[in-house]
Order: C-alpha cells, then sequence, then structure tokens
C-alpha cells in the first residue's frame, strides 16, 4: 500500500533508510484544444507535483532513476519522446535529470504499440461478439505483460537506498516488489480534474437525453 505523502514527517524518514523508494505520480494529459477551465488546473497540477516531489526527496530521498509509462527509450532519447506528450511534465523530468538523475528505458516497444493497437479495435466498434472477445483478451493479456515488465525494469534499475520517480496513468495494476517503498504523489488540483470531469461528463450525458 501506498504511503500518504502528508503523514511522512523527518524523524520517521530515518525508517525509510537503505529502502528502496519510489515515488509514484499519475499522469495527467492536456490537448492542444482543451478549454481554458482545465488548462488552469492541468498547469496548477503539475506545479503542485514537482512541490509535492520536492518535500519527499527533502525528507526521504533524492530521485536517481525516473521512469515513464510508455517510454522505450532512455536518457536524451526518453525525453524527446515524453516533451511530444506532455511539455510540463517533460520540464520535471529534465530538471530531475539535470540534478543528476536517470530517465530509464521502462517498458518494451513491441508490446506497448501492441496493447495500443488492441485498444484501437476496441475503441473503432466490433460488430462480432466473438471479435469483442478475442481481442479483449489479447489487450488484456497483453497490458498484463506491460506491467510485469515494468514491474521488471524498475526492480533491476532501482537499487537499496535509492529513490525512484514513476508517471503513469491512474488506475495501472503494476505490481512493485515487496521490499520497495511506494509513496503517492496527489496534488490538490487531481480533485479538481476528477471533479471537472465528472461534471463535464454528467452535462454530456444529460445533453444527449
Amino acid at each position: 500500500m501506498a504511503e500518504q505523502l502528508g503523514k511522512i514527517e523527518k524523524p520517521a524518514a530515518e525508517s525509510f533508510t537503505n529502502k528502496r523508494k519510489l515515488y509514484l505520480v499519475p499522469l495527467i494529459f492536456c490537448g492542444k484544444d482543451a478549454p481554458a477551465e482545465y488548462v488552469e488546473k492541468f498547469n496548477r497540477y503539475w506545479e503542485q507535483v514537482s512541490q509535492q516531489l520536492a518535500n519527499l526527496e527533502s525528507k526521504i530521498g533524492t530521485v536517481r532513476h525516473i521512469y515513464h509509462e510508455t517510454i522505450a527509450a532512455a536518457g536524451d532519447d526518453g525525453l524527446k519522446l515524453v516533451e511530444k506528450m506532455n511539455s510540463l511534465c517533460h520540464q520535471l523530468i529534465k530538471e530531475k535529470c539535470q540534478s543528476g538523475a536517470t530517465l530509464e528505458a521502462t517498458e518494451d516497444k513491441e508490446l506497448t504499440e501492441e496493447s495500443i493497437d488492441w485498444e484501437r479495435c476496441l475503441f473503432i466498434g466490433l460488430i462480432s461478439r466473438k471479435a469483442i472477445k478475442m481481442v479483449s483478451e489479447l489487450y488484456i493479456d497483453t497490458m498484463k505483460k506491460r506491467y510485469e515488465y515494468i514491474a521488471q525494469r524498475i526492480n533491476e534499475t532501482l537499487k537499496e537506498n535509492e529513490a525512484g520517480l514513476l508517471f503513469i496513468h491512474e488506475g495501472h495494476m503494476v505490481q512493485f516488489p515487496q521490499d520497495m517503498e511506494v509513496f503517492s504523489v496527489s496534488p490538490p488540483a487531481l480533485d479538481e480534474i476528477r471533479r471537472w470531469q465528472r461534471d463535464r461528463e454528467a452535462k454530456s450525458e444529460g445533453e444527449g437525453d
């Protein structure tokens, strides 16, 4: 179970000495045509993520390894891929790398591409129940392999007494090693974004009735 950020005090930080620590940040994106009110919440979210990470690093340990969902390249090549998806997340990772952290190749490229293709098949709206069942099973199996691979990569690269940082979507099913302490980064702006999305969906459904 991930630790609650607000409950971590400096005296308690000593209990994490020589342990592996992983800071978990939910991935939030913003499209080019996003409403201004969402963009404001999005910007505030990443600002608060940066602040909470700084707090964690000061109390528990400086980030040495960075992992990002869908990124199968390390270092500068990986940074270029992140920049295309999320400029604010890219800026945060770049700053950590400039301070000595390493962006790791987190995923297997073929597995990632395969899962994306299966997901696209489901989204286009298949007609046959047999086809839907088959594609769903293939998608679930591929995602399971992806999560196992991510866990393996973190386990292989994050050493004793080091802190890592993982950017991944909410609802992921990655099973972390039992000897690893996981801390969830959950800024207030994340709840604001969730409420905004729920309200928008409810309004859209109401207009469709």
